[in-house]
């Protein structure tokens, strides 16, 4: 890994940088997570989505529970070099842990969040009845 690459990245102040996984073919917007730099060195090695979890404190593997991993095809930065853009193939057609193909199914609707997306897969299914 070139040290460059990552030095490169204006990480926040919690060592983090937002990251956004989009699919690769059809341009769609999945998710927004959160990388550190050993999530973002091990993304670009293992050539798929790893994340930080803010929640758990750890290191995430997209996929490492639900099998719905995201293989990296392309990956940019902004301007700023403050947000991380990865063109992913999104394994298995799910990237909500709601069971949803991407994590923006809520709409403003008439001053009211609506969910407009239908889920693909229940989410105990998918995690069981405790992983959520």
């Amino acid at each position: 890994m070139n040290e460059d690459v990552l030095n490169q990245i204006k990480w926040n102040d919690a060592g983090l940088v937002p990251a956004i996984a989009q699919e690769h073919d059809t341009g769609k917007v999945l998710m927004l997570a959160w990388m550190n730099r050993e999530a973002l060195a091990l993304t670009l090695a293992e050539k798929r989505a790893i994340y930080w979890s803010r929640s758990r404190q750890k290191l995430w593997r997209k996929g490492e529970e639900s099998g719905h991993v995201q293989m990296l095809k392309e990956i940019r930065i902004d301007c700023d070099c403050d947000v991380v853009l990865m063109q992913v193939e999104q394994i298995g057609g799910i990237a909500c842990h709601t069971g949803r193909h991407n994590c923006f199914y809520k709409r403003l609707d008439a001053g009211n969040w609506v969910d407009v997306d239908p889920i693909l897969k229940d989410a105990s299914e998918i995690y069981g009845e405790v992983g959520q």
